[in-house]
């Protein structure tokens, strides 16, 4: 099962919408992460095998910087209402998740 961690300046509404596509997410503020570093949050995805979405290029960054195998999804759609970021991932979720199983570790949302 594809594990995901969510990042703070996205709504818990994506971690359960992931979790609706039959995938693991968990969103950062339920983890008591909100005021954590992005190392930290890259830390804690490495240990659960999560790959992580966030708008934070400096995860974007780290994918290059970092040997841990963590993955990002990185969404750069702008600020937008919920129900449309969600729209947007369920137009580009099945390659979201057919790039990951081939082993990106940097997925960009645009």
């Amino acid at each position: 099962m594809r594990r995901f961690l969510v990042d703070n300046q996205l709504p818990d509404a994506l971690a359960r919408w992931i979790g609706a596509q039959g995938c693991e997410a968990e969103h950062v503020l339920a983890l008591d992460l909100g005021q954590s570093t992005d190392l930290e949050i890259w830390m804690r995805a490495a240990s659960r095998g999560a790959a992580i979405i966030s708008k934070d290029e400096d995860f974007a960054r780290l994918t290059l910087m970092r040997p841990e195998p963590v993955a990002v999804v990185w969404l750069r759609i702008g600020n937008c209402r919920t129900e449309v970021l969600l729209a947007v991932m369920a137009q580009v979720w099945p390659e979201v998740v057919r790039q990951l199983e081939a082993g990106a570790r940097l997925i960009e949302v645009n």
